[in-house]
């Protein structure tokens, strides 16, 4: 047996450097994600008591709209320029980012936009990692990873799932494929990131799912049309979000008006629907869809609407709680209209209309592990795959490359990525051009 030493203490000489450097980005992706999450609670809680505060939706927007116009541009593609800086690392991403992200989530929820929380926390996260990389004089190399470590510390400390943020951050830069070198601090990161977050005093809200039943052949064929259903409705957020902001930014040139014409969407929505359960991240309406017949079977639709009116008009936000939301209520109309049980589905749906949105199926299927149990991990399986291959080339991140096509009949040019991937028609293996265009 022959073993190099010099080998082994490179390995153990890295291993110790990129836990000491993900754990740093976990410790302040973790205060961060705290930071925000009570800063949050407290819009909400605002909002709640004071109903009026939605009449000024458009007036925050517009005050939102005009900061960024005047201090963020160079921030203000969000999760994109993370992916971008990943891919390219070409400039860095301004600790700015960091404060304006949070100050405007915050906002957006106190008056009474639909929006999420993940897409703020990846955001404080990465920006505070490059931060990090600049004071350490970091290499390209290494400085890509941290970025890569700070979208996971933002990850897994928000929603406080560790391993579903290591993945991701691992995930979602190219579809169909995960970077293994950054597994290491990505790990750190994440784990380090959800402690420190509980350790600030941060508990995440518990979902009721019950016992996992039996899985049965049966069982499995539902799933699967389910899953089809959670991949159908992933694909209208994100083409509908994406068209809303296409729209307005065709119809309305300067930016801070955009937001106007949105928050006065919202306001005449919410008083079409009858109710408020459609603003900020909907907590109660999620912990709904996991008890029979608390909510409305159309719930789905009018969060994708009252979301996509939202982020597309110029407010900032995640799109992720806004997608479990979506999702869960999907599974509980799902599962009421063909007798099934309605908190499984609601579970199902809670994560798998994400993986078909963010194109990352392996951290959301370890995102119910962690929530639901390993109970449920069979058909968590399999309805995160179904909706990832339904959603087809679209998702929330139009930064994203392709890697790997979802079918073997489609090859796309490379590099693409899924803003090239949807002004562009892919083309079927033997060069024909898939006349579909999709």
């Amino acid at each position: 047996m022959k073993i190099d030493s010099r080998e082994q203490i490179a390995l153990i000489t890295g291993l110790a450097k990129w836990c000491l450097l993900g754990s740093l980005v976990g410790v302040l992706a973790g205060i961060a994600s705290a930071a925000f999450l009570i800063g949050l609670e407290w819009a909400t809680e605002v909002r709640t008591a004071h109903g009026w505060l939605l009449w000024l939706l458009p007036a925050a927007g517009a005050a939102i709209g005009w900061i960024y116009d005047r201090y963020g541009r160079d921030v203000e593609a969000g999760n994109n320029l993370l992916l971008e800086r990943i891919h390219h690392m070409e400039g860095y991403v301004s600790i700015r980012m960091a404060p304006l992200i949070a100050l405007a989530t915050i906002g957006t929820h106190l008056f009474g936009g639909s929006a999420g929380r993940e897409g703020t926390a990846v955001q404080m996260g990465g920006s505070l990692a490059d931060f990090l990389g600049r004071i350490l004089h970091s290499n390209r190399f290494d400085r890509r990873i941290l970025l890569m470590s700070g979208i996971s510390g933002g990850f897994g400390s928000v929603f406080g799932t560790p391993v579903a943020g290591m993945i991701f951050g691992l995930e979602v830069l190219t579809i169909g494929r995960l970077r293994y070198d950054a597994l290491v601090p990505c790990f750190a990161a994440s784990a380090v990131g959800s402690l420190t977050c509980h350790a600030l005093g941060i508990v995440h809200n518990p979902y009721p799912v019950g016992a996992a039943p039996v899985v049965t052949p049966v069982l499995l064929l539902w799933v699967i049309a389910a899953g089809l259903a959670f991949g159908i409705a992933a694909l209208l957020f994100a083409e509908l979000t994406h068209t809303v902001q296409h729209a307005m930014k065709a119809t309305v040139p300067v930016s801070w008006l955009r937001p106007i014409l949105g928050g006065a969407a919202v306001i005449a929505m919410t008083y079409a629907a009858g109710t408020r359960d459609y603003l900020g991240l909907s907590l109660p309406l999620i912990t709904d869809s996991f008890s029979p017949g608390k909510i409305v079977l159309w719930a789905f639709a009018l969060k994708i609407v009252f979301t996509a009116v939202t982020l597309g008009s110029g407010f900032k936000g995640g799109e992720v709680t806004p997608l479990f939301c979506i999702g869960a209520t999907l599974g509980h109309a799902f599962a009421s209209v063909f007798g099934l049980p309605v908190p499984t589905f609601a579970a199902l749906g809670f994560v798998a209309v994400f993986a078909g949105a963010a194109n990352t199926p392996l951290a959301c299927l370890m995102m119910g592990i962690e929530l639901f149990g390993a109970g449920l991990a069979v058909p968590l399986s399999l309805a995160c795959i179904v909706s990832y291959v339904a959603s087809g080339h679209r998702g929330i991140y139009m930064s994203q490359r392709i890697g790997t096509a979802k079918a073997h009949s489609i090859e796309f040019g490379a590099e693409f990525t899924l803003h090239e991937a949807r002004n562009k028609k892919p083309v079927r293996s033997g060069g024909m051009p898939d006349s579909s265009g999709h």
